[in-house]
Protein backbone atom coordinates (compact mmCIF):
# COMPACT_ATOMS: atom_id res chain seq x y z
CA UNK A 1 0.00 0.00 0.00
CA UNK A 2 2.96 2.32 0.48
CA UNK A 3 3.46 2.10 -3.26
CA UNK A 4 -0.05 3.49 -3.85
CA UNK A 5 0.64 6.49 -1.61
CA UNK A 6 3.85 7.18 -3.53
CA UNK A 7 1.93 7.17 -6.80
CA UNK A 8 -0.72 9.51 -5.41
CA UNK A 9 1.76 12.09 -4.15
CA UNK A 10 4.62 11.45 -6.56
CA UNK A 11 7.07 11.23 -3.68
CA UNK A 12 9.85 8.68 -3.94
CA UNK A 13 9.27 7.94 -7.62
CA UNK A 14 12.73 9.17 -8.63
CA UNK A 15 14.11 6.21 -6.71
CA UNK A 16 11.98 3.63 -8.50
CA UNK A 17 14.01 0.75 -9.90
CA UNK A 18 11.39 -1.83 -10.84
CA UNK A 19 10.17 -1.67 -14.47
CA UNK A 20 7.31 -4.05 -13.63
CA UNK A 21 5.99 -1.59 -11.04
CA UNK A 22 5.97 1.16 -13.67
CA UNK A 23 4.22 -1.14 -16.15
CA UNK A 24 1.53 -1.85 -13.55
CA UNK A 25 1.17 1.88 -12.89
CA UNK A 26 0.63 2.47 -16.62
CA UNK A 27 -2.10 -0.17 -16.60
CA UNK A 28 -3.77 1.47 -13.58
CA UNK A 29 -3.53 4.92 -15.21
CA UNK A 30 -1.57 6.43 -12.33
CA UNK A 31 -0.37 10.00 -12.22
CA UNK A 32 3.32 10.95 -12.08
CA UNK A 33 4.37 8.40 -14.71
CA UNK A 34 6.80 10.91 -16.24
CA UNK A 35 8.50 11.24 -12.88
CA UNK A 36 8.66 7.46 -12.55
CA UNK A 37 10.41 7.01 -15.91
CA UNK A 38 13.03 9.56 -14.84
CA UNK A 39 13.63 7.28 -11.86
CA UNK A 40 13.95 4.30 -14.20
CA UNK A 41 16.45 6.21 -16.33
CA UNK A 42 18.57 6.79 -13.22
CA UNK A 43 18.21 3.35 -11.66
CA UNK A 44 17.77 0.78 -14.45
CA UNK A 45 19.56 -0.21 -17.61
CA UNK A 46 18.85 1.70 -20.79
CA UNK A 47 17.20 -1.37 -22.29
CA UNK A 48 14.80 -1.69 -19.35
CA UNK A 49 13.95 2.01 -19.16
CA UNK A 50 13.64 2.75 -22.88
CA UNK A 51 10.21 1.18 -23.64
CA UNK A 52 8.69 2.86 -20.57
CA UNK A 53 10.19 6.24 -21.49
CA UNK A 54 8.73 5.93 -24.99
CA UNK A 55 5.35 4.98 -23.56
CA UNK A 56 5.43 8.01 -21.25
CA UNK A 57 6.24 10.24 -24.24
CA UNK A 58 2.73 9.44 -25.49
CA UNK A 59 0.92 10.49 -22.30
CA UNK A 60 -1.86 13.04 -22.66
CA UNK A 61 -0.67 15.19 -19.73
CA UNK A 62 1.83 17.68 -21.17
CA UNK A 63 3.77 17.96 -17.91
CA UNK A 64 4.26 14.21 -17.67
CA UNK A 65 5.19 14.05 -21.38
CA UNK A 66 7.81 16.70 -20.70
CA UNK A 67 9.20 14.59 -17.87
CA UNK A 68 9.44 11.63 -20.26
CA UNK A 69 11.67 13.67 -22.55
CA UNK A 70 13.68 14.71 -19.50
CA UNK A 71 14.11 11.00 -18.79
CA UNK A 72 15.46 10.50 -22.32
CA UNK A 73 17.95 13.29 -21.69
CA UNK A 74 18.99 11.72 -18.40
CA UNK A 75 19.37 8.33 -20.09
CA UNK A 76 21.69 9.69 -22.76
CA UNK A 77 23.72 11.60 -20.17
CA UNK A 78 24.19 8.45 -18.09
CA UNK A 79 24.76 5.97 -20.91
CA UNK A 80 26.33 7.97 -23.74
CA UNK A 81 23.87 6.37 -26.13
CA UNK A 82 20.19 5.70 -26.73
CA UNK A 83 18.22 2.79 -28.10
CA UNK A 84 17.11 2.98 -31.74
CA UNK A 85 13.53 3.40 -30.50
CA UNK A 86 14.45 6.41 -28.38
CA UNK A 87 16.34 7.98 -31.28
CA UNK A 88 13.22 7.48 -33.41
CA UNK A 89 10.92 8.96 -30.75
CA UNK A 90 13.10 12.06 -30.39
CA UNK A 91 13.30 12.47 -34.14
CA UNK A 92 9.50 12.11 -34.45
CA UNK A 93 8.96 14.84 -31.85
CA UNK A 94 11.59 17.05 -33.50
CA UNK A 95 13.41 20.13 -32.35
CA UNK A 96 11.70 23.09 -30.79
CA UNK A 97 9.23 21.25 -28.58
CA UNK A 98 9.34 18.82 -25.72
CA UNK A 99 12.32 17.03 -27.24
CA UNK A 100 14.57 20.07 -27.67
CA UNK A 101 16.65 19.54 -24.53
CA UNK A 102 16.82 15.76 -24.98
CA UNK A 103 18.02 16.24 -28.56
CA UNK A 104 20.66 18.72 -27.39
CA UNK A 105 21.73 16.27 -24.67
CA UNK A 106 22.02 13.56 -27.32
CA UNK A 107 24.19 15.78 -29.50
CA UNK A 108 26.38 16.58 -26.50
CA UNK A 109 26.82 13.13 -24.96
CA UNK A 110 26.82 10.75 -27.95
CA UNK A 111 29.97 10.79 -30.11
CA UNK A 112 29.28 12.22 -33.57
CA UNK A 113 30.22 9.01 -35.38
CA UNK A 114 27.70 7.02 -33.32
CA UNK A 115 24.78 9.35 -34.09
CA UNK A 116 22.10 8.29 -36.58
CA UNK A 117 22.05 10.41 -39.77
CA UNK A 118 19.22 12.76 -38.70
CA UNK A 119 21.03 13.56 -35.48
CA UNK A 120 24.27 14.21 -37.38
CA UNK A 121 22.39 16.71 -39.50
CA UNK A 122 21.00 18.33 -36.34
CA UNK A 123 24.53 18.60 -34.96
CA UNK A 124 25.71 20.42 -38.08
CA UNK A 125 22.60 22.61 -38.16
CA UNK A 126 22.78 23.63 -34.51
CA UNK A 127 26.53 24.26 -34.69
CA UNK A 128 26.10 26.58 -37.68
CA UNK A 129 23.08 28.29 -36.13
CA UNK A 130 24.85 28.82 -32.81
CA UNK A 131 27.92 30.26 -34.57
CA UNK A 132 25.78 32.62 -36.64
CA UNK A 133 23.91 33.77 -33.54
CA UNK A 134 27.26 34.40 -31.82
CA UNK A 135 28.54 36.48 -34.74
CA UNK A 136 25.25 38.39 -34.90
CA UNK A 137 25.49 39.22 -31.21
CA UNK A 138 29.09 40.38 -31.64
CA UNK A 139 28.11 42.64 -34.53
CA UNK A 140 25.16 44.07 -32.59
CA UNK A 141 27.47 44.86 -29.69
CA UNK A 142 30.06 46.48 -31.99
CA UNK A 143 27.42 48.61 -33.76
CA UNK A 144 25.89 49.62 -30.43
CA UNK A 145 29.28 50.60 -29.02
CA UNK A 146 30.11 52.59 -32.15
CA UNK A 147 26.74 54.34 -32.01
CA UNK A 148 27.23 55.31 -28.36
CA UNK A 149 30.71 56.68 -29.10
CA UNK A 150 29.41 58.73 -32.02
CA UNK A 151 26.49 60.09 -30.01
CA UNK A 152 28.83 61.03 -27.18
CA UNK A 153 31.00 63.13 -29.50
CA UNK A 154 28.14 65.10 -31.02
CA UNK A 155 27.55 68.54 -29.61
Amino acid sequence: MASERAWESGEGLLGINDPAEVDAAFERGEDHLGTAVIGLAFNCSLEEASPRIIRAMRLSDPDQRGFAFTAAGAAVRLNGELTPELYAALRAEGSGGFAENAIRDTLTFVPFRQLPPWFRWQMVRTTVRDKLEYWWTLSENAVGDAWRVMRGRRP
